[in-house]
């Protein structure tokens, strides 16, 4: 059987490093693969205009899945002053590249599992009764909707006429804002598709009956958001009665899902959320698990094009330093998810419980688990390395 392909776009920052370890360690498990690197991030907007280059997209298309580090992001003017001096003032407007490419492919369906490992001392703890202390299990799974509502892209500042007097039709639009001038109003909308709305839906309830997770939560805003948040309700409401009955269908609103999850987060099993709220509790629930560190993510499309990646940023202060700090779980875990969607469960497997036989052993923990603070002398100081926590978790493999 002929190797398979992974594109690798290690991007900026940290990702660059973190994806490194983290093919050292597939290498140790025993997968085989061809890597190919795959342009994106800051320098080629700076260099080219562009930080998804069209060579990645086709990369991409070619070989279907993808390990992706991070990207960095500046606002808007900031990254226009730092084009190549050529390239300024022709019009080029930075948006981000992950975004791009989930919009290219429509990478609609993003999965951020959340699981405590035993012995992480950054595990989320709580006070029992009387002086007892509590360690609730996590072990939730956010589908996201990844390519519509807020982060669709369809905003305005200071509308164009035809925008404007569209919006002015609608009666709450008129009351509220009419009087406010037009150069003063930025719109940024909130469209879901019941095609879109659909896929990550089933998504979600498929994947709880997969795995024998008892329930389905919708965390979004029906009674505020009645539109898209309310389509989202009934959709669910209707899907999980006529093909999910055995799973338990809960509504709960963002807001109050925020709370909860710091009061009972063991209740939860499959979460699921339009864009936005989706990108929000699953930050909460992984700052449950540990930290950035720890989050993993998934996204796929109907095409069969799926890029894996971190959920955190690129740190570039972290990428200065002369040795690196960060911690590679993140990335290493959402290796494992690559391999579970390409069919090398066992693979996966083997380095998760690597993974957990470090963190529970307790001997080699980077600077996040140490609660210090991310400054450079965190490894004089006793904090393991990137490259010492990737190797901790090759011996275990060995």
């Amino acid at each position: 059987m002929s190797k398979r392909t992974i594109v690798t776009m290690p991007g900026d920052g940290i990702g660059k490093v973190v994806l490194e370890e983290t093919i050292k360690v597939l290498n140790a498990a025993g997968f085989e693969a061809n890597y190919v690197n795959g342009d994106i991030g800051w320098d080629f907007w700076c260099k080219e205009g562009n930080p998804l280059p069209e060579r990645t997209l086709k990369l991409l298309e070619e070989h279907k899945i993808g390990l992706f580090g991070a990207i960095t992001s500046k606002p808007k003017e900031e990254a226009a002053n730092e084009l190549v001096p050529e390239l300024q003032n022709k019009g080029l407007v930075y948006s981000s590249p992950i975004v791009g490419m989930r919009q290219y492919f429509n990478l609609d369906i993003c999965v951020r599992p959340c699981k405590t490992y035993k012995g992480n001392p950054l595990n989320f703890v709580r006070r029992g009764i009387g002086t007892e202390i509590e360690e609730p299990e996590v072990d939730v799974v956010i589908f996201r909707q990844n390519t519509e509502g807020l982060y669709g892209g369809v905003e305005w500042s200071n509308p164009n006429e035809q925008v404007y007097n569209a919006f002015m039709t609608h009666p709450k639009f008129k009351q509220n804002f009419g009087d406010v001038p037009k150069e003063e109003i930025s719109i940024s909308t909130r469209i879901f598709t019941k095609n879109a709305t659909e896929r990550i839906l089933r998504a979600a309830f498929e994947h709880a009956r997969k795995y024998g997770y008892k329930s389905v939560t919708l965390a979004e805003k029906p009674n505020v958001i009645r539109e898209t948040s309310g389509m989202m309700y009934r959709m669910a409401k209707q899907i999980q009665k006529n093909d999910y009955p055995e799973i338990e269908l809960w509504n709960t609103n963002i807001d109050a899902q925020m709370m909860w999850l710091t009061k009972n987060p063991e209740t939860y099993g499959v979460i699921v959320a339009g864009n936005m709220f989706g990108d929000i509790v699953s930050d909460g629930f992984a700052g449950l698990i540990g930290g950035l560190g720890f989050a993993c993510s998934a996204q796929w499309s109907e095409s069969g094009v799926a890029v894996f990646e971190p959920t955190h940023g690129s740190a570039p202060k972290y990428a200065d330093y002369e040795v690196s700090i960060v911690n590679p779980i993140a990335m290493i875990e959402s290796a494992c998810m690559m391999l579970d969607y390409i069919g090398e469960a066992e693979i996966s497997k083997k380095i998760r419980k690597a993974v957990a036989e470090v963190i529970s052993e307790g001997k080699i923990r980077t600077y996040d688990m140490m609660k210090m603070r991310g400054a450079p002398d965190a490894v004089k100081n006793g904090a393991a390395s990137t490259q010492e926590m990737a190797q901790a978790i090759i011996a275990k493999l060995n």
